[in-house]
């Protein structure tokens, strides 16, 4: 088993920046791909980020490009997402997840992962 711990979340100003931490343990080997996927109250998760295992491979929602950073430490297997000039629309728990998607094009599909940490809050004022 795979086991995933986030941390780093909390309230910030908008405009501001939180960097999310996800800590993998267990059996690493078992997955070629993690993400981080968001929920809002009210919506259903949606794909926020995806780096491949070697970090050659990254993708991002669109309304996230160019203030959000998803980077990994492979030696130490905690993943990363830097985020920069937050938005309120960007509120929700923030959950990392580990899999093996078939295809490039399958790592923002949330069905491709298998495990599933446990979320931290994200919060941005106005």
């Amino acid at each position: 088993q795979v086991q995933l711990v986030e941390s780093g979340g909390g309230l910030v100003q908008a405009g501001g920046s939180l960097r999310l931490s996800c800590a993998a343990s267990g059996r690493t080997f078992k997955y070629s791909a993690m993400g981080w996927f968001r929920q809002a109250p009210g919506k259903e998760r949606e794909f926020v980020a995806t780096i491949s295992w070697s970090g050659a491979i990254i993708d991002y929602l669109g309304s996230v490009k160019g203030r959000f950073t998803i980077s990994r430490d492979s030696a130490k297997n905690i993943m990363y997402l830097q985020m920069n000039s937050l938005k309120p629309e960007d509120t929700a728990v923030y959950y990392c997840a580990a899999g093996s998607p078939l295809t490039p094009q399958a790592m923002g599909v949330m069905s491709e992962y298998d495990y599933w940490g446990q979320g931290t809050q994200v919060t941005v004022s106005s």
